[in-house]
């Protein structure tokens, strides 16, 4: 492989060092997926899954006994009541955007604990301008910040003692930010915190990233709402679209309606041939998601060791599939891309320049060489070209062939500092 990828003998000895240091990190992730694989496995088994579920619908999408079938699965892998699963979702932002109108009206409040969201959600929010946000709504919205990366459990609890918020809103993984992502355990206690002081709010849990990283799911220890994407984790790879939202029935069934329209909700959405892909997506997912973990894991021991601050470190417990790698300049950040591009499957060859993204301030640069655009559970990294210059790196098909993008990218940099 050191020939065949042209690497230099420093690199080779960092892989070299890495496989012998990492067995058992391996090994621990191994576990956690043969543990999903199997909630999986009794999912399908609990529905009767079988081949007529691919069947594609059209039109309204009545009696969609495909559809159906895939919200039961999701809905028994996270112990939850009910799964709303949908193609017609373009992203976990949309998902998302489609969750909070779907459970908030006017004079409602919104109530973040995790500080501030996804970019993406700024102007869905009203953080940022726009006639079509929550805030043109009359929906409020306020901010507790995290705390030395934990929820400050004081400031929330005096919160309730003198407020209410119709749903808080928990954002498990990072974002563009610095902050560590936030553990399960975490969650719970929160949860249970809230709970306490204001019983009827709706905790919301932004799972994007996170699953099947544990062994279990934010609905298995209280949440009322559990959302995210298809293109990332659960996707496996293969959903080419989409997203989830799982649950308490009555709200799902609200987002339904969000989604689709009052008085149809669950009942309309055709699947347009994606059932199947939806399966063995989420089939595929626990393997999918532990080779994703592994090349974090990879590409966290090899950086450190060149003196970048990595998080998490190659040893920590992971919540989600992201590594951020603190380059420190624009440089070293834009020659990491280019090597996860050229170790990509698709558009090996091109180029990755930093530009203008909708719904970010800063110019992005991102490499991705996805089989679906966007997709965050295939090898990519990107990030905003601001101050301190971090980049987040995620995903990974099959370990096997993910490692060759890291790979190329750690001995981009070191070709790069020899010259």
């Amino acid at each position: 492989m050191k020939e065949l990828l042209n690497l230099n003998s420093k690199t080779w000895e960092l892989y070299e060092d890495a496989k012998n240091e990492l067995k058992d990190v391996f090994e621990h992730i191994d576990e956690v997926c043969e543990y999903n694989s199997l909630k999986v496995m009794n999912a399908f088994y609990e529905n009767r899954v079988s081949e007529s579920h691919f069947n594609a619908t059209t039109g309204y999408g009545y009696n969609d006994d495909g559809r159906d079938t895939i919200e039961k699965v999701f809905a028994s892998i996270f112990r939850s009541e009910s799964a709303l699963v949908r193609n017609q979702f373009i992203s976990g932002s949309h998902a998302l955007a489609k969750t909070l109108f779907g459970l908030l009206r006017p004079g409602d409040t919104l109530l973040s604990i995790t500080g501030l969201p996804y970019d993406t959600l700024h102007e869905v929010i009203g953080i940022e301008e726009n006639p079509s946000s929550l805030k043109s709504f009359g929906i409020s919205y306020e901010q507790i910040d995290l705390k030395d990366n934990d929820f400050d459990y004081e400031k929330i609890k005096e919160y309730f003692d003198s407020h209410t918020a119709k749903v808080v809103e928990i954002q498990r993984s990072r974002g563009y930010s610095r902050r560590k992502s936030v553990s399960l355990d975490k969650c719970e206690k929160v949860i249970h915190l809230i709970k306490e002081c204001s019983p009827n709010t709706i905790i919301m849990v932004d799972n994007c990233y996170c699953e099947f990283v544990t062994k279990k799911e934010p609905s298995e220890v209280g949440a009322d709402i559990v959302v995210g994407s298809l293109i990332k984790n659960l996707g496996g790879g293969i959903a080419s679209n989409g997203g989830y939202v799982v649950g308490k029935k009555e709200l799902v069934d609200l987002v339904a309606e969000s989604l689709n329209l009052p008085g149809e909700g669950k009942d309309v959405g055709p699947s347009l041939g994606a059932n199947k892909s939806l399966l063995q997506g989420i089939f595929f997912a626990p393997s999918v998601v532990a080779s994703a973990l592994k090349t974090s894991v990879l590409a966290s021991f090899m950086l450190e060791k060149l003196g970048y601050k990595v998080d998490p470190r190659p040893y920590e417990e992971r919540v989600d599939i992201v590594e951020t790698i603190e380059f420190g300049n624009s440089e070293d950040f834009i020659t990491y891309c280019e090597g996860i591009q050229e170790g990509s499957p698709i558009d090996s060859f091109v180029k990755p320049i930093p530009t203008d993204m909708p719904g970010y301030k800063d110019q992005v640069i991102m490499a991705a060489g996805a089989f679906t655009q966007g997709s965050s559970i295939e090898l990519s990294c990107d990030g905003p070209l601001r101050e301190p210059y971090l980049a987040f790196e995620q995903g990974g098909l099959t370990y096997d062939t993910a490692k060759i993008g890291v790979l190329k990218a750690v001995n981009k940099i070191i070709e790069r500092d020899l010259q």
